[in-house]
């Protein structure tokens, strides 16, 4: 792996783990009650991804037309699988950090009340007591929480079926639109473009069909209408379809790659 491509991983991983993490800020603004501050105070790392991911793609996009103009097509593949193992390791990386960063989350929740302010909160978060908070909220996913995994999920199967397809056609999108870059490359810029339909495709599926379905259940859940336990079940469930949807993109590469150069061709 070289530095440009070790560089695309770190990136990959970094939006892809803010990804996951999306779902320990839903968990502190259930615990705290306070659902807009979590969202709000959860914003700051979207930030981070949003910028990550406007390095990623040009990065990306660069490191194809100079391969394909070269004529280097080998390993050009082997690229792409490490981007989305990229994808899968930061899921369960997400996972894991997901006991810490709720606790975090519910810690600057409360405190965001007092200070009313995100760099005012940042600062607070550097000081001597900020790193020592950080320190005692440090805790891994507990047996009883890890034994949910194999439980029947709160989720039920048609929305972690979707979620999990959406998760694959989303992490595989922009990949496949700039492989199909070796497969048409006299069309590579109209299929970069397709990442858009693509991505398209399964933003549809999360916001329509997903993300409704969880927001009535966290508010069921702050208003006593349905249990702690069945939202941690369903988050569990979430979060393993999120890994299944990584998994199942390395499978999708190239079928899609193909779907995208031949639907250029069309156009």
């Amino acid at each position: 792996m070289d530095a440009q491509l070790a560089t695309l991983f770190t990136l990959t991983f970094a939006i892809n783990l803010i990804g996951t993490l999306a779902y320990a800020a839903r968990i502190a603004g259930v615990r705290t009650r306070r659902i807009a501050l979590a969202f709000s105070l959860f914003n700051a790392l979207v930030l981070i991804s949003r910028t990550a991911n406007s390095f990623q793609a040009p990065l990306l996009a660069k490191r194809v037309e100079r391969n394909v103009l070269a004529g280097a097509t080998t390993g050009a593949l082997a690229d792409f699988r490490w981007l989305l193992l990229a994808a899968s390791l930061a899921t369960i990386v997400g996972a894991l950090l997901t006991p810490t960063t709720q606790r975090l989350f519910s810690r600057g929740v409360s405190a965001l009340t007092r200070r009313r302010s995100i760099p005012r909160l940042m600062f607070a978060a550097l000081s001597p007591h900020g790193l020592g908070v950080l320190r005692a909220s440090v805790a891994m996913p507990s047996t009883a929480n890890m034994s949910i995994a194999g439980a029947r999920s709160g989720a039920p199967v048609g929305v972690l079926l979707v979620n999990g397809a959406a998760t694959a056609v989303w992490t595989v999108g922009m990949f496949a639109s700039l492989y199909a870059a070796y497969l048409a490359p006299d069309l590579r810029a109209t299929a970069s473009n397709l990442s858009a339909v693509v991505n398209g495709v399964a933003t549809i599926l999360l916001f329509v069909l997903v993300d409704p379905w969880l927001a009535v259940l966290t508010d069921d859940v702050v208003e006593g209408r349905a249990s702690d336990s069945q939202f941690r079940r369903s988050v569990v469930g979430l979060i393993a379809s999120r890994f299944a949807g990584t998994v199942a993109a390395q499978f999708l590469l190239v079928p899609a790659a193909s779907i995208v150069a031949a639907v250029a061709r069309l156009l």
